[in-house]
């Protein structure tokens, strides 16, 4: 189980315009109805951090630690990684990974790119995650548009020169020679919720981990919203609707845990 956390205006493309906003920040609570529910039911779940986020919200990782929970990096400032470039890029690993520590005593072992944007067109940063510590990466959907459609669905092995980097794909639902994002975000909410429950079980027949995803502005379905264009809305937004009871369902009928722990499970192996 992994959340981005991220606040509601955090869209890839439009940072230079909510600059001008102060948009409210509405995070903190969003953040805390997902730890409330996580220890209803018992679980444990990585939260990659956005570092201006952090930064914004000093008292949201700790609060997010002191849960048993697993911080990961989110990067900083949720600009895409080819926009970034290299140096950027490590200087916002750096960054982030300095303000975790700051607040938590942590060093994190995990990175989600924003929107996805690590892909086969960015070898540089696989070998700038390895260099810089890094265990595994959860960057890679295999989605047309966010990722690659035929890119792979289980956990694999990438080699690095830094070492070896473990990447965990999100769950999607093959269909009629393409994927579905079942795993998260606006797929989560919108698919039959008997077509994710089965595509986890058969993963997890296969002895896979099912990776799925959401961001704290998916248990705030009457909070505020960026005004984009239509299909851009969706993607970003999905129907309004609150995914807290479809999640407490996926808690109670399947055993979750945190990336680090699926990390130590597949290298023990």
């Amino acid at each position: 189980m992994t959340i981005d956390v991220e606040d509601w205006y955090h869209v890839c493309g439009e940072e230079e315009r909510v600059s001008l906003l102060s948009p409210e920040r509405r995070v903190r609570r969003n953040v805390e109805l997902i730890l409330d529910l996580l220890a209803e039911e018992g679980c444990t779940a990585t939260f990659f951090m956005l570092g201006s986020v952090a930064e914004q919200e000093p008292e949201l990782l700790p609060l997010i630690a002191g849960g048993g929970h697993e911080i990961a990096s989110h990067g900083y400032s949720h600009r895409l990684i080819p926009e970034l470039g290299a140096t950027a890029f490590r200087e916002e690993l750096r960054r982030t990974s300095a303000i975790i520590g700051s607040q938590t005593q942590v060093v994190p072992a995990g990175f989600r790119a924003p929107r996805w944007s690590l892909s086969r067109e960015t070898p540089w940063a696989f070998e700038i995650l390895a260099e810089e510590g890094y265990r595994y990466d959860s960057s890679l959907n295999p989605l047309p548009f966010v990722g690659d459609r035929l890119g792979a669905r289980l956990p694999f092995r990438r080699g690095a020169s830094g070492g070896d980097l473990l990447e965990l794909p999100p769950l999607v639902t093959p269909f009629s020679g393409f994927n579905l994002p079942t795993g998260g975000g606006w797929g989560l909410r919108f698919f039959p919720l008997p077509l994710i429950c089965s595509t986890i079980e058969k993963l997890n027949r296969q002895g896979a981990p099912a990776v799925l995803y959401l961001h704290p502005r998916e248990l705030d379905p009457f909070g505020p919203r960026l005004e984009l264009a239509p299909l851009k809305s969706f993607v970003v937004y999905g129907p309004r609707t609150d995914v807290r009871q479809r999640l407490r369902h996926l808690l109670q009928r399947f055993r979750f845990g945190s990336m680090c722990q699926l990390v130590e499970q597949w290298q023990s192996a």
